[in-house]
């Protein structure tokens, strides 16, 4: 049932997938397809102190709710905006004596507002929450049981309520939160709108949070009529993996062309090649089964901080990997992301400067040319080759993120703002280097002029 409208998007009958969405004219790159606010959001448990739970902007310092001590905003202004959202999960907070996860919480914010608005928030929402696909059926019964948290999940929303909502709720889109930068989720929410449009592992369409909004926008051309399509998973993965992940997730095979042909999976598993010489194949599964317990070693540590442990792990999983492993495999990309950030957080810049570089390059023969994680891994070679002190090479990557960035982002984002500012100082920084450059020939130039001949006579 449609309830809504939007004016470059409707939804369509998209045959084994169910329903979905498709461009009602033609799009650019860039082009915002539609903007939608969330159904119900919440802020992730373990930052619920450090997030406001109404903009979910990151605070030094937040006001706590006085009447429940869990949430916590900005200022008044915040508070004041969100007290219909919280003044549900504010009483049943209270009555427990305590908050539950953000499962529950996010689930019980769905039901109440379901309860409240009929499941529509907005005139452009196509559908409303309770006639989106719930996949709760294709759920083991101890999953659906036990992850659930279903005791706790009744308890809180009887609290919350005098009786419970009687409509059964069915899961739209959901979708982590970034704070205001754009680099870091803090909090998890639904999105009605976007659940309509369907998984591609090579996407014609992005999907970024802008302040408080999620926007889809166009990849590439989209022709009118052409099915709207995100994905749901990280391209960076062989075609069984991230099918795997979407079985499990959202209980669907995928069978896009990606997928059907294993495109790329070749190059995610490539080995070294040098002047035509290969390692044996006995060497590359050696070294592959060494670099899996290796990148699952540098995770703990880098979840536990131990930063300098994960530069040496990194630096012992790079030195096997050479001229065994590609830079597109898998392992050597993983190991090169976390060893580049890693050093450019410790500022031995130059060392992560030299690792972002390869990762870049196998990234760009991988990923979609305006895929956003690919435009956010330049940016971070850019800056670390700024910082090291290679600004012309440094300007370079920002202008190539910058320019992906406009389309996945848009140019109102705060990252894509923060960036273009990175790539006018950088500019500016290599002007005035390379006019010291030809003060200095001058100069140079000027003073062999004056020194008298020497003649060899």
């Amino acid at each position: 049932m449609t309830v809504g409208n939007m004016e470059s998007a409707q939804l369509f009958d998209a045959g084994n997938k169910g329903r979905g969405l498709r461009a009602t004219k033609e799009l650019r790159a860039g082009e915002v397809v539609f903007a939608e606010p969330s159904f119900s959001a919440v802020v992730f448990d373990s930052l619920a102190t450090q997030v406001c739970h109404s903009c979910f902007r990151r605070q030094a310092k937040l006001h706590r709710c006085a009447q429940c001590n869990f949430a916590h905003y900005c200022d008044r202004t915040c508070q004041t905006a969100c007290w219909d959202e919280h003044k549900q999960e504010c009483a049943a907070i209270k009555k427990m004596g305590k908050w539950p996860g953000e499962n529950v919480r996010l689930a019980a914010r769905t039901l109440w507002c379901i309860h409240k608005d009929t499941g529509i928030v907005s005139d452009s929402q196509l559908v409303s929450v309770d006639h989106l696909e719930a996949h709760v059926a294709d759920l083991p019964k101890e999953t659906s049981a036990a992850q659930g948290g279903c005791d706790t999940f009744l308890e809180y929303c009887s609290y919350g309520r005098s009786s419970l909502p009687s409509t059964t709720s069915h899961t739209s889109m959901e979708l982590t939160l970034s704070d205001q930068r754009g680099l870091q989720a803090v909090g998890v929410g639904l999105f009605p709108n976007l659940g309509l449009v369907n998984h591609d592992c090579w996407p014609n369409c992005s999907v970024i949070l802008n302040h408080g909004k999620i926007e889809l926008r166009a990849a590439g051309h989209i022709s009118e009529g052409e099915e709207l399509t995100v994905s749901y998973v990280d391209f960076l993965n062989l075609s069984t993996g991230r099918q795997k992940k979407l079985q499990e997730r959202f209980h669907f095979q995928c069978s896009c062309e990606q997928c059907s042909e294993h495109v790329k999976d070749d190059l995610m598993t490539a080995a070294a090649e040098s002047e035509g010489n290969k390692p044996s194949a006995d060497k590359v599964k050696e070294v592959t089964a060494f670099s899996k317990e290796c990148v699952e070693k540098i995770e703990r540590l880098r979840a536990e901080k131990d930063y300098h442990e994960v530069v040496r792990l990194c630096r012992d999983c790079l030195e096997k990997q050479e001229n065994v492993l590609a830079d597109t495999h898998l392992y050597v990309l993983r190991v090169l992301s976390v060893a580049s950030e890693v050093l450019s957080y410790l500022q031995s810049f130059s060392e992560a400067a030299g690792y972002a570089r390869r990762m870049v390059e196998g990234y760009m023969k991988l990923y979609n040319p305006n895929n956003a994680q690919l435009g956010l891994a330049i940016m971070r070679a850019g800056v670390a080759h700024w910082h090291a002190g290679q600004i012309e090479v440094g300007h370079g990557f920002i202008c190539r993120a910058v320019a992906i960035l406009m389309v996945t982002h848009g140019p109102n984002h705060p990252i894509t703002r923060d960036l273009e500012s990175m790539r006018m100082q950088t500019e500016m920084e290599l002007k005035m280097f390379k006019q010291k450059e030809c003060v200095y020939h001058a100069t140079r130039d000027a003073a062999l002029m004056k020194q008298p001949m020497i003649s060899s006579f």
